[in-house]
């Protein structure tokens, strides 16, 4: 299914369907196709909202993950909306997370998918094989339990990332930014709902990450998927939206 992008200043975003709102962030490789199954699924009961992080369009000094923080703040304000349903995937997570600290009041609820801010693996010197298509191809893969779910139109994407000079660029300023941002010392000021969601096969955000976030988030829980890689919204769909629909309808059915 094709989303329609809307635009607005230096803003793109897709946002379906009617109610309370569900706000979706992509990660550092992401794009919308990571949650077509979520949009799809959830649009039919409530407003789901996904920005296009502006990962390779703000000038490099405010290219970081606060920056990423400011543009989501920014455009949550344009748009008027209120008491999200955030659900953030790796670095997506992350940006959520730090919304969540600077906006508490207007964040409902907070669903971590493999994010990162606490420990992430780093691409690190795996860069000088970055025009290796076949390395790519198996790095992209390893993103999965199944390295089959790492599509030639995937790969391309992330290799056209990593071979452009601006783009590759862009993404080791962000990726350096999150590194130095762990939140560990900060995770008990979050007191609402949180929802965490891992694969036990996720080789960048290992389940032990989703383990620590369980004890450092007071009201959280914790869903560890079986055959599941860096991806769940992608990798295991049917059983990423049950989970998030037995959490929306926990808090709701609380309110």
């Amino acid at each position: 299914m094709q989303f329609q992008i809307q635009e607005e200043g230096e803003f793109k975003w897709v946002e379906q369907g009617e109610g309370e709102v569900i706000f979706l962030l992509h990660g550092l490789f992401g794009a919308l196709s990571n949650f077509a199954d979520t949009i799809n699924h959830f649009s039919a009961q409530y407003k789901v909202v996904i920005p296009l992080l502006p990962l390779y369009r703000l000038e490099l000094e405010r290219t970081s993950v606060m920056g990423m923080v400011d543009h989501v703040d920014e455009f949550v304000k344009m748009r008027g909306l209120k008491n999200l349903n955030l659900i953030g995937n790796s670095l997506g997570g992350h940006i959520g997370l730090l919304y969540t600290l600077r906006r508490m009041e207007n964040v409902h609820s907070l669903t971590l998918t493999a994010s990162s801010g606490l420990f992430e693996a780093s691409l690190g010197d795996q860069y000088p094989r970055k025009s290796d298509y076949e390395f790519i191809k198996r790095k992209t893969g390893e993103t999965f339990y199944d390295p089959a779910l790492a599509t030639k139109e995937l790969v391309d994407e992330v290799y056209d990332i990593v071979n452009t000079r601006d783009k590759a660029l862009r993404t080791i300023f962000i990726a350096k930014s999150a590194l130095r941002h762990n939140l560990r010392d900060d995770l008990a000021k979050i007191t609402i709902p949180c929802n965490l969601i891992w694969g036990a096969a996720d080789t960048i955000t290992p389940p032990f990450v989703g383990e620590e976030f369980h004890k450092l988030l007071s009201h959280s829980e914790l869903t560890i998927l079986d055959k599941c890689g860096h991806a769940p919204m992608m990798e295991l769909p049917e059983q990423f939206n049950a989970c998030m629909e037995r959490f929306l309808h926990k808090i709701y059915s609380k309110a």
